[in-house]
C-alpha cells in the first residue's frame, strides 16, 4: 500500500492543480510535463513492489490504460483562451468530473485487485498512473494551444519578469500554425 508521505505528496500536487487549474492559469509547458513525469517516474520505481502476479500486471496495464485515457479527455475538455497574447487555460466542470472517475476507477481496479488476489498492493501504482495521466492531458493541451495564435511559454515569469519561452515550443507552433 501506499505510505502515507506518498498519499499526502498525491493529494498536495493534485490538490495544487486542481485549485490553480480552475481558477485559469498560463498555460506553462515546464509545468505541465515536469511534476506528472516526476510523479510517474517515482510511481515507476514502485513498480517491483506492484508486480506480484499476473494479475497485478494486467491490472497495472489496465489502470494505466484508463490514466491514458482520461488523461486524453481531461486534456480535451480544458478551455484554452489566449491573455495578453499568451496561451492561457482554465478547467472546466467536466475536466473536474473526469478526474474524480478517473480517481473512483483507479480505488475500484486497486480494491477488486485486493478482492482477487487477497493482497491490496494496487495501491503502490497511484503515482505512477496519476503522473502518466496528468502527462498526457499535459501533452493534449500544449498539442491544443500550440495551434492557436497565442504564445506558448516554457516557464512563467515571476516578480514582474518576462515569461521564458521554448525555441522548440516556438518552432514547433510556427510549423502548426502555417497550414
Amino acid at each position: 500500500m501506499s505510505t502515507p508521505v506518498e498519499i499526502v505528496l498525491i493529494v498536495a500536487a493534485v490538490g495544487y492543480v486542481l485549485i490553480r487549474r480552475l481558477a485559469g492559469d498560463v498555460a506553462e509547458a515546464k509545468r505541465m510535463l515536469l511534476l506528472p513525469a516526476i510523479l510517474a517516474v517515482i510511481g515507476l520505481s514502485k513498480v517491483d513492489e506492484i508486480i506480484q502476479s499476473a494479475t497485478a500486471v494486467a491490472f497495472l496495464v489496465g489502470t494505466l490504460a484508463v490514466s491514458v485515457l482520461f488523461g486524453v479527455l481531461r486534456g480535451a475538455s480544458i478551455r484554452i483562451y489566449q491573455q495578453d497574447g499568451v496561451a492561457h487555460m482554465r478547467y472546466t466542470w467536466l475536466t473536474i468530473a473526469l478526474w474524480i472517475l478517473n480517481v473512483a476507477a483507479k480505488v475500484g481496479a486497486n480494491l477488486l485487485l485486493g478482492l482477487i488476489t487477497g493482497v491490496a498492493s494496487g495501491g503502490n501504482s497511484v503515482m505512477l498512473t496519476i503522473g502518466v495521466g496528468m502527462l498526457v492531458e499535459g501533452v493534449v493541451v500544449l498539442a491544443r494551444a500550440v495551434r492557436t495564435g497565442s504564445r506558448i511559454v516554457w516557464k512563467k515569469g515571476e516578480d514582474g519578469k518576462a515569461h521564458t519561452t521554448s525555441p522548440f515550443l516556438d518552432d514547433l507552433q510556427t510549423r502548426m500554425t502555417r497550414r
